[in-house]
């Protein structure tokens, strides 16, 4: 087997550490909780990064009338189905395909991460913007409108008493070592190519 392909061989198993790691983490701290709150999200569940995080995220959420944090959504399903599919995809590449294949499969992966994070931007936002009207407390902006409580989708920001942190976890780091590393892939296949044209 050729390096090039060996190096596409490693990239396409890469993405399977989202099935061991978790994909992100939003935490929340505030002065009334000593410990700050925080849940991890996997490809295929939500999970506490302290005992009774989430249950305690929805009980503060509640208030202004932000919706419950769900033990299941549709992407649980559909995401561990892509990164099977891709992943099995990309191990035919491996084997059977050549250099040109890699770069198919990079930009394959640049575009269904680039959806999945739209996909959570637009999920983030609704569990942010879309509350409840009979919410017990309710916020206004200086203009008058109405307070949304979305947090960041990468980074720090400031809501109300809250600072709320969001940032990839490892697995999403697996995720984007995979995809860089096909791009070597196609880099080194590239190359190997252009030394067998010229012998």
């Amino acid at each position: 087997m050729k390096k090039s392909n060996i190096i596409m061989l490693i990239a396409a198993l890469l993405p399977l550490g989202l099935f061991l790691f978790p994909l992100w983490k939003i935490t929340l701290e505030a002065p009334q909780y000593p410990t700050p709150l925080g849940m991890y999200i996997h490809i295929n569940d939500f999970s506490d990064a302290n005992p009774h995080d989430i249950k305690n995220i929805n009980l503060m959420n509640h208030y202004v009338g932000m919706k419950y944090i769900p033990e299941a959504i549709p992407e649980f399903k559909i995401f561990p189905a892509g990164i099977i599919i891709t992943s099995f995809l990309g191990l035919l590449i491996a084997f059977k395909g050549n250099y040109k294949w890699f770069l198919y499969w990079f930009i394959l992966m640049i575009v269904l991460s680039t959806a999945g994070l739209y996909d959570f931007y637009l999920w983030e936002h609704d569990y942010g913007h879309n509350l409840d009207p009979k919410a017990i407390m309710k916020f206004t902006n200086p203009d008058g409108t109405q307070m949304g409580f979305q947090p960041p989708l990468f980074g720090t920001k400031e809501i109300l008493n809250f600072t709320a942190h969001s940032y990839p976890r490892l697995g999403a780091f697996f995720l984007a070592f995979g995809i860089a590393t096909s791009f070597t892939a196609y880099l080194v296949g590239k190359k190997q190519h252009k030394k067998t044209i010229f012998k």
